[in-house]
């Protein structure tokens, strides 16, 4: 049997996967060194981020011309994103309360630097993350690949435009025009993909000293490590496609067979963000879903769907209670429920962006934040595996907003009066 140009490009992203392990264990850096092939990789998935992001967004937003219809779209999509987190997140506090991994870990004195004293409570976040909406320099977001003003941006521009009519019309095909440009220019960068992906792997497991090093890491918080990967495979392979297969009617292994090179590529990076264009491009040409669909979910997706983040989030904050002897009552699980879900929210698409949102859960519930010195050595490792199932996430939610959606629509419109079905007839 002959393999398509598509499964060609996985059967490679395997290969080149495997290959990054195996010399990222076994050969140190002095001897092969290769980063700086998976840097130039990530910048070139990077670059296309934010043009993508508005393209998109302008061209899927202003193409429905329907007001009620966006709205539709954001009340499914925002609700699918925050029963998925939180669904992530109760099986997070059961998974860690159970199997309790902080039992008889010593507690670290440690005080890292990623982690800094931050104002306790939800509202400061809550009010952190809407002011991040509504950017005073467009132009500054857009460097700084600040996604959610971008996001913010893309959405009422587009909308306007589609209040324009015929005059908003040139425009709106003009950024579909330039999202489908972006596109082919990622089909072209994904053929470097296994390169990219092999670099990638095998620079960070040099890093981390090789195999004698991931060994030592997972031997001190072994337990934590399995708990956390235990929890966010079981949501993806199994909370996930269940919610596919039972809200988006589609067949959850074809699914993700699909958008493999996606999720291959956010297991290599450990980003949402640098993911989007390899994930968009998937959705579009190879799962064959609506260039709207995934023009409008995923960019959000990629920035406030996190579902194995909002799990991490718990699991490491019970877990560091557990570790310093901390008993936690049903009300204070269930604000660690809270916080870890609105921090997965506000977290960024960025590798370890988990880090930078742990001390909002722990100072909700009076943990200390030097606890976070007992996660950070693996959670390089950890990140890969929630960042894959936030974007396999992200795959989902766009598969289930088409059909509820976006079919929805076109049945409506068939079954309407006004349709040349129902309407008057030409005369015979």
């Amino acid at each position: 049997m002959r393999l398509r140009a598509h499964q060609w490009m996985i059967v490679l992203l395997v290969v080149g996967a495997i290959l990054g392990v195996l010399v990222g264990l076994w050969v140190p850096p002095e001897r092969f060194n290769v980063g700086f092939l998976g840097d130039i990789f990530l910048s070139s998935l990077k670059m296309l981020v934010v043009p993508l992001v508005m393209t998109t967004i302008i061209a899927a937003v202003g193409g429905m011309g329907d007001f009620r219809r966006l709205g539709r779209l954001g009340g499914y999509t925002f609700g699918y994103y925050f029963l998925t987190t939180g669904l992530s997140c109760l099986l997070g506090i059961f998974l860690v309360t159970t199997i309790q991994p902080g039992q008889g870990v010593a507690p670290s004195s440690e005080i890292v630097e990623l982690v800094h004293e931050r104002e306790a409570g939800v509202w400061p976040f809550v009010r952190d993350l809407l002011l991040r909406m509504v950017s005073p320099n467009l132009a500054g977001s857009i460097v700084e690949m600040d996604i959610l003003a971008v996001i913010v941006f893309s959405i009422i521009f587009g909308a306007v435009l589609g209040t324009m009519g015929p005059r908003g019309k040139p425009l709106i095909d003009l950024t579909d025009a330039l999202a489908e440009a972006i596109l082919k220019f990622v089909q072209f960068i994904l053929w470097f993909a296994p390169v990219g992906v092999f670099a990638l792997i095998a620079a960070r497991l040099q890093e981390t000293g090789g195999g004698e090093g991931l060994r030592q890491l997972l031997t001190s918080v072994g337990k934590y490590s399995l708990t956390v990967i235990g929890g966010v495979v079981f949501h993806g392979v199994v909370v996930l496609p269940l919610l596919l297969a039972l809200l988006a009617r589609r067949n959850p292994w074809w699914f993700a067979g699909h958008f493999s090179p996606a999720l291959i590529m956010a297991f290599s990076t450990s980003s949402s963000s640098a993911t989007l264009p390899v994930t968009i491009e998937c959705a579009e040409k190879r799962a064959g879903l609506s260039p709207r669909a995934a023009g409008s979910v995923l960019p959000l997706g990629a920035t406030i769907n996190m579902d194995g983040t909002a799990l991490y989030e718990a699991v490491a904050a019970v877990f560091i209670a557990q570790v310093y002897g901390v008993p936690l009552s049903s009300v204070q699980l269930g604000v660690i429920f809270l916080t870890a879900t609105l921090a997965a929210v506000g977290a960024a698409g960025i590798p370890q962006a988990g880090l930078t949102t742990m001390p909002m859960v722990l100072l909700s519930v009076g943990l200390p934040l030097e606890g976070v010195a007992l996660i950070v050595p693996v959670d390089w490792f950890i990140d890969r595996f929630r960042t894959a199932v936030n974007v396999w996430g992200d795959c989902v939610g766009t598969g289930v907003v088409q059909r509820l959606v976006f079919d929805a629509a076109r049945r409506e419109e068939a079954v309407s009066p006004a349709s040349p079905a129902h309407g008057p007839q030409p005369p015979g």
